[in-house]
This record gives C-alpha cells, sequence and structure tokens, in this order.
C-alpha cells in the first residue's frame, strides 16, 4: 500500500481526503493584488493550498530564449525582462505567507533553479513541487532533496525512463508523483488518465493528477481513478492576459470541483455490502420473500 505523506496538517496517500491544490503559478502576472485575489478564491472553494512559480530568470531561461522579443502588458520587450516581471521578490513573498497564514492556507512553489530553492527555503514551505520541465534536472532534484522536505513530482513532458529516474535519484520516501501532461490546454484525448494506475502500481508513493485541460469532468474521473491529490490551475478569468490563464479555472468552477470532489469521496463508501436504514422500508414494502 502506497505511502501518505504529511503536507503541512494535511495526510496525503489513499484513505485520505483528497488534497487540492489551487495553482496560481504566474497567472498573477506579477500583481500582489492579483494574487490576493486568488488566494481569496481559493480559500472561499476549500482548497487546501496555492502553488506558485519560482524562478531565477538569468538561470531557468535558456540563452537562446533570453533575447526574443514578446508582446506583454508591459510592451513589446524581451523574454528575460518579461520573466523578471511576473516574478516575486523577498518582500513580495513575505506578504504572500503572511496572508496565507491569516487565511489558514497553505502555499508552496515549483522551483525551477538551485539559487530559487534557497531563497524560498527561508520561508519553510511545507513542501516542494518539481515542475514537469525539471524532472531531469538531476542537481536540482538534488539540491530540493537536501532540503528534508516532502516533494511533489510532476511528470509531464516525460518518458517513463525518464520517470523512473527521478523517482531513484529522489527515492520515495516522502515523495508525491503527479500524472500530468504538459499541453495548455490539454485535449481529452492526451491526458491518459489510466497513467494513474501505472504510476501507483509502479511507485510506492501517493499519486495524484496535475491537469491541463478546460473543463472539470476529467479532474473528477481522476479522483475516481485514485488521485491522491489533485492541482489545477485557477485565474479570475480565463481570457486575461497569460500563458496559462485558458488552461485555468475561474472561482465558480473552482468552487464546484472542491464541493464536487467531496461528494465523491463521501460517495465512495468503504466497499462493505450492507443495509441502510434508509432502505428499510422499502426493503420491508417490496420484498416478497
Amino acid at each position: 500500500m502506497p505511502n501518505t505523506v504529511n503536507i503541512g496538517n494535511c495526510t496525503v496517500g489513499k484513505g485520505q481526503p483528497v488534497f487540492i491544490t489551487g495553482e496560481i503559478g504566474i497567472n498573477h502576472n506579477g500583481d500582489l493584488g492579483i494574487t490576493k485575489r486568488l488566494i481569496d478564491v481559493a480559500v472561499m472553494a476549500g482548497c487546501d493550498a496555492v502553488k506558485f512559480q519560482k524562478r531565477t530568470p538569468e538561470k531557468a531561461v535558456p540563452p537562446e530564449y533570453q533575447d526574443v522579443m514578446r508582446d506583454t502588458p508591459w510592451g513589446i520587450i524581451s523574454y528575460l525582462e518579461y520573466r523578471y516581471k511576473v516574478e516575486f521578490n523577498h518582500q513580495d513573498y513575505k506578504e504572500i505567507d503572511r496572508y496565507c497564514k491569516e487565511k489558514g492556507i497553505i502555499w508552496y512553489t515549483s522551483c525551477w533553479d538551485e539559487e530559487s530553492v534557497d531563497f524560498i527555503d527561508a520561508f519553510s514551505p511545507p513542501c516542494y513541487k518539481v515542475a514537469s520541465a525539471s524532472l531531469t534536472d538531476s542537481p536540482l532534484l538534488q539540491k530540493l532533496r537536501s532540503t528534508g522536505k516532502p516533494i511533489i513530482l510532476s511528470t509531464g513532458m516525460s518518458t517513463f525512463d525518464e520517470i523512473q529516474a527521478a523517482v531513484e535519484l529522489l527515492g520515495e520516501d516522502d515523495l508525491l508523483i503527479a500524472h500530468s501532461t504538459s499541453s495548455y490546454p490539454c485535449p481529452a484525448s492526451e491526458l491518459n488518465l489510466r497513467m494513474i494506475h501505472t504510476l501507483d502500481s509502479s511507485f510506492d508513493c501517493p499519486v495524484g493528477y496535475s491537469g491541463h485541460e478546460v473543463g472539470l469532468q476529467t479532474t473528477y474521473a481522476a479522483v475516481v481513478m485514485g488521485a491522491s491529490f489533485i492541482e489545477r490551475h485557477i485565474t479570475l478569468d480565463r481570457a486575461m492576459w497569460g500563458s496559462d490563464q485558458a488552461a485555468s479555472v475561474e472561482p465558480w468552477g473552482l468552487m464546484r470541483l472542491v464541493r464536487d470532489i467531496r461528494v465523491i469521496e463521501e460517495a465512495f463508501g468503504d466497499g462493505v455490502k450492507r443495509v441502510y436504514e434508509s432502505e428499510q422500508k422499502a426493503r420491508t414494502k417490496l420484498r416478497r420473500k
């Protein structure tokens, strides 16, 4: 039976409530006001956590892309400059930390380079996420493991051999594995939700799902198929500027998602057949023998 892993005050794994994260990522567009509104949405919906992304732009952006020009809300600027525009500094994260504690919600990040790990570790996060793009970055994985914190490993854009190598490097203790497909938005034909079962049978770790699809149906399916945790990008408005907005869930959708996951969990039961008190009247009335 897969291990359970503690993230803050939540226990994640089989037999536990689904751990639900609202992925803010960079949908805040570098604006703390938008960030706080997204945190409020996640709290109102009943999410367990929110997640951000942290990069040191000159280290995380390949040299050949740094000078590529991009049309942004700040004008036509280089990709490297754009990356700086959407990065929060220490004071910003200090306020995010304060605000999340005030609202009673966990926050953590996916760090894209070793310097970012040192930056975020100053805030003592309860766990770290490895973005799919970083799954083969061995020095980063080793750096994250050195923190002693639980790690969520996302597996989009990866071969199974690459996933196995990453798990071997990280070890299965305090590791959670998220099935994912790294297209934004992802068509249903490429979600391949049966990978949840494949990962579950291959590794002794809680397995979850990080979805980038449009709609909620397939995320519910992931829960029914045994996902121990769920991560979906969230946004105030899918029409906002940004590469991840179209594959994100708006506030009312997030509220439905969390509500319905909890109903699905309640409906699972324990697999023991019983006759419920609510059935007794019909049983007496309708049974001939």
